[in-house]
């Protein structure tokens, strides 16, 4: 399935049922009065955020979404049906803008998030509703209101648990299959990776996902190669791991290449939890890999641990340590959301 994580969408709630004029008319009723019913109410459109989704590929090839319309109000002083609701079915972590892309309507951040982006018009009153003293046999209905409309534009922002970053070809997709059963796109030249890929990993007790986000380059904040559109995929994730790529010269200057591109892009980016891996450590020597990993150490002032996707080495290791990191969160995020239930009115 192809990966999209931007879509628009033109949306319509349904419109209004007519009312009706109609008057009593049976046998042994002499004078029978209005007996026109009200037009039944247009549907709403929704948009709700569903599991086993990840991409919005539906939303290139439906582009209309419209809700039903009501039905008209009928004699015997019957209500029309009410139109059918239209609902857009997103992935977690969907945000949702007016047509210029930069308005926010909304944010679906976790599953069962919903919420109403268009009202249906209201269903016109049937002549019963407007009988009085005075009137007793009105021939005046309400036509039904019409539903609204607008466009939409839907992006989406990937929930993983970590993000996978660093230049391109520093090994990023041969560590995501190496660890998951995901199928990403393999080969010896930069961007290889397009678009972002979803990985489950396990690792003794612990599952988390694991999301590779296409190779940054210097200037990315800013649109430069694959450019910010992937960055955003970043802000969701709850730890980050920087893969550099150990056949490089220059594996200092590419951390505070990626390091510098998360700083300007902002968003809380170079805030998150880092885990630092020096990758293909299979094709250095020893002396090459310690020399490396030392400088990589104090470009990043943390530990650096030293890995090969390809042979495996040190994978576990660095699993584990985004494991303890995952486990650390879900605990603070479990505290949370029960003080919420305990102290909400």
């Amino acid at each position: 399935m192809r990966f999209l994580d931007t879509a628009k969408v033109f949306i319509r709630s349904g419109n209004g049922g007519n009312g009706c004029v109609a008057f009593r008319r049976e046998k042994f009723i002499e004078y029978g009065g209005p007996w026109g019913g009200d037009g039944g109410k247009g549907g709403d459109v929704w948009a709700e955020a569903v599991d086993n989704l990840n991409t919005l590929i539906d939303y290139r090839y439906q582009q209309h979404m419209t809700a039903k319309n009501g039905q008209h109000g009928m004699g015997k002083d019957m209500t029309g049906a009410h139109g059918g609701d239209a609902v857009l079915k997103v992935p977690p972590g969907t945000q949702i803008f007016e047509e210029d892309g930069e308005t926010l309507i909304c944010d679906l951040a976790r599953t069962g998030d919903r919420v109403l982006l268009l009202k249906g018009g209201n269903g016109g009153f049937g002549n019963t509703h407007f009988k009085s003293s005075t009137n007793r046999a009105p021939r005046q209905a309400n036509p039904g209101q019409p539903g609204e409309e607008k466009t939409i534009v839907l992006k989406l922002k990937l929930i993983a648990d970590v993000g996978l970053i660093g230049l391109p070809n520093a090994g990023k997709s041969t560590f995501l299959a190496r660890v998951s059963q995901a199928k990403p796109k393999i080969a010896d030249y930069p961007f290889t990776t397009l678009n972002p890929q979803l990985g489950v990993v396990r690792i003794d007790t612990i599952d988390f996902v694991l999301a590779d986000l296409p190779g940054l380059i210097e200037g990315a904040h800013e649109g430069v190669g694959l450019g910010d559109k992937f960055l955003g995929h970043a802000e969701r994730c709850g730890a980050i791991l920087h893969l550099v790529d150990g056949t490089e010269s220059g594996v200092a200057k590419a951390y505070r290449t990626i390091r510098g591109e998360l700083e300007a892009y902002g968003h809380g980016l170079a805030e998150k939890p880092e885990i630092v891996a020096l990758n293909k450590i299979d094709a250095l020597s020893p002396a090459e890999r310690s020399r490396r990993r030392a400088a990589l150490a104090k470009a990043s002032g943390g530990d650096v641990f030293a890995i090969s996707g390809v042979a495996g080495d040190g994978v576990d290791e660095v699993l584990r340590a985004l494991a303890a990191l995952i486990a650390k969160r879900r605990a603070r995020e479990r505290r949370g959301s029960d003080s919420e239930r305990v102290w909400s009115p």
